[in-house]
């Protein structure tokens, strides 16, 4: 009977020794698996001219980006609470519209794509509020003695800052410095330094293509991308 009872102790400790680890989601996994999602919905035997890309679904990948601008603090606060406001935006405006080309089309139809507030020029700075985080992921992970200071300023530089009036760009920089370290950065995403790099290179994989493709709307409506 003790030896019964010892086996049966002996197949539990080895159910649970052996038990799979439930996967971990954190604040970047989230984010990254939103963009792949809606990243295959681009693909070429989903997707067709006359469809669109959903702007529901933009809406809902969109949405959990804004814990990344939160992550890096003061210097990206202006960033965040513009990316957010855009964003509800374009929420409010997924219950009437289906797709990305529906805000385009009206605007362009009303002449009213770059006027300030226009769900057009929301769209527009949306999509570099995604392209700043790809960026900025870029950069992060060039080298292991990359700053995030070095990294983040060198991408806004490049993504926002010719968009940017002279007293945003100001405030923008000066915050840089208030930036959380490397290690800091991790402790807030939840991540060890191999786990943030695979999640850090699928969301720039992942996002690129639906960079591209709201570029490609305006260009191909004849709306120069230099605003």
């Amino acid at each position: 009977m003790e030896e019964e009872e010892e086996e049966e102790d002996d197949t539990f400790e080895d159910a649970v020794c052996n038990k799979t680890p439930a996967r971990v989601n954190t604040p970047l996994s989230i984010i990254t698996e939103a963009f792949e999602n809606l990243a295959d919905l681009l693909k070429p035997d989903i997707i067709t001219e006359e469809d669109g890309l959903s702007l529901d679904a933009f809406c809902n990948a969109c949405t959990h980006v804004s814990v990344l601008f939160s992550c890096l603090g003061f210097a990206f606060k202006f960033a965040e609470m513009e990316y957010i406001s855009k964003v509800n935006d374009l929420v409010e405006a997924s219950k009437t519209l289906d797709t990305l080309q529906n805000i385009l089309d009206l605007d362009v139809e009303k002449d009213t794509v770059k006027t300030p507030g226009s769900r057009s020029r929301n769209l527009r700075r949306v999509r570099l509020g995604l392209d700043l985080i790809r960026a900025i992921f870029e950069k992060f992970l060039m080298t292991d003695e990359y700053s995030l200071k070095d990294a983040a300023t060198t991408a806004y530089t490049e993504v926002c800052a010719p968009f940017h009036t002279w007293a945003v760009r100001t405030a923008v920089y000066a915050g840089m410095y208030t930036l959380p370290t490397r290690d800091q950065l991790l402790i807030r995403l939840d991540e060890t330094e191999q786990s943030v790099e695979k999640n850090m290179r699928r969301y720039m994989e992942a996002s690129r293509p639906i960079v591209e493709y709201i570029d490609k709307l305006y260009i191909e409506r004849n709306i120069k991308l230099d605003w």
